[in-house]
């Protein structure tokens, strides 16, 4: 039939057949559907968890559709496998980086984008900073404990997310609003969290050697996957009807789908939320650990109740590795690093082989457990993160450390004050 006449999903703009071949400029076609609201998708801020398959379909379709700003998570760099399912990556690429390679060609397919690479471990390395910044973030992920951290994070910012998962032909696309509906870990079941967990050893060590086995997918379940994310996110971004607390399933080999309803768990531990966010206008380590207690002292003193009982708490984003002790021959041995990126065979006690013991902690007071005298820099909380600072149960505050802003987020430092 005529393209001018054929019926599309929503409301669209009627243009005449002899007015369809008039540049109208790069976004015009998209700008026919009455909602669309360009201006916002340029304004959009978006962070994009992993650069493999998913995140190569998630980040082309960002760039075509004018995304504005852009923040790319991935470590890893490309293999030879990578290039039959990464519509951004190309033969030489092998051996850079993943995320930025993708950023790089993103601003080749659209210089009105602007997109920063970060090739760090999100879990241990990015703070929750990162996603107060975000408007929606959206997964790409191959494993439950980045979904879980991912999860954690945007219930405490209160950003909603969207998850994404392939495998074969199939996949699954879903929303997750941690603060008034279901979330990730409202979905996990036995199964899921034992999977999480062998992911550590008895000791909470990173396991340094384990069978990762890759699981079959392809570049068309990642297209259709990837912009199916993206499509949720944009309709997220313009207060459309979303699968909020759903998922949409696609199995390609008999192109069944189906929809699924997730319940919120009461129980879940996956919804605490930091409330009102402090700029601290300070970066993680330009302060130490006792000159926080002190001005928290002063902030929560007359808060709860006009009483000022209660020891006062710095609560961590995460919890921190202090020190490895050897039971063997008793040496002591201060790490200052995120629980999970201690591996085994940094566990190893040097001197005598033993299996040394971590002391973590996930909050700091006077109680002479932690030393105060250290910046959360120093315990390997990473930049642009958030401590809460707490006296009892009802009076706290969440104190973000953006004065680590610019160096972490380059040109994009200054949309995170529209974001406070």
């Amino acid at each position: 039939g005529d393209p001018s006449t054929q019926l599309t999903t929503g409301p669209v703009k009627w243009i005449p057949q002899n007015q369809h071949n008039e540049s109208r400029g790069r976004y015009h076609r998209q700008t026919l559907m009455d909602w669309w609201d360009q201006d916002r998708v340029a304004s959009a801020r978006v962070l994009v968890v992993g650069a493999g398959a998913l995140g190569n379909e998630i980040l082309k379709n960002c760039a075509l559709m004018g995304v504005g700003r852009v923040l790319v998570y991935d470590m890893d760099r490309i293999e030879e496998s990578n290039l039959s399912r990464g519509v951004l990556f190309r033969q030489e690429d092998e051996g850079c980086l993943k995320a930025e390679t993708v950023v790089r060609r993103m601003r080749d397919l659209n210089p009105d984008v602007q997109a920063m690479a970060k090739a760090d471990n999100i879990i241990h390395g990015a703070g929750l900073g990162m996603f107060l910044w975000a408007d929606v973030v959206l997964g790409a992920v191959d494993n439950r404990e980045a979904r879980i951290f991912v999860n954690s994070a945007c219930s405490l910012t209160g950003r909603t997310w969207v998850d994404g998962a392939i495998e074969g032909l199939s996949g699954v696309v879903r929303v997750f609003d941690p603060g008034t509906g279901p979330c990730y870990e409202c979905t996990m079941n036995d199964t899921d969290r034992k999977l999480v967990a062998e992911r550590r050893s008895c000791a909470l060590l990173a396991r340094d050697a384990r069978d990762q086995g890759h699981v079959a997918n392809t570049a068309v379940a990642a297209s259709v996957i990837g912009a199916l994310e993206v499509q949720e996110a944009l309709k997220v971004l313009h207060d459309r009807p979303a699968l909020d607390g759903e998922g949409l399933h696609l199995e390609g080999l008999w192109n069944e789908v189906s929809r699924v309803k997730y319940p919120r768990r009461a129980d879940c531990p996956g919804h605490e939320r930091l409330g009102p966010v402090v700029a601290l206008d300070r970066g993680v380590a330009d302060v130490s650990l006792g000159e926080l207690l002190d001005r928290a002292e002063a902030a929560l003193g007359d808060d709860s109740g006009g009483s000022s009982s209660g020891e006062v708490t710095l609560d961590f984003s995460r919890d921190v590795v202090l020190a490895l002790t050897c039971p063997g021959c008793g040496t002591r041995e201060p790490v200052g690093a995120v629980l999970g990126s201690v591996g085994e065979k940094r566990a190893r006690c040097t001197g005598c082989g033993t299996h040394r013991i971590l002391d973590f902690a996930s909050s700091a007071s006077r109680d002479g457990k932690v030393d105060l005298s250290l910046t959360p820099a120093d315990l390997g909380l990473p930049p642009l993160d958030v401590i809460t600072a707490r006296r009892g149960l009802k009076a706290q505050q969440a104190w973000l450390f953006n004065g680590d802003a610019a160096r972490v987020l380059g040109p994009l430092a200054d949309s995170l004050r529209e974001s406070l």
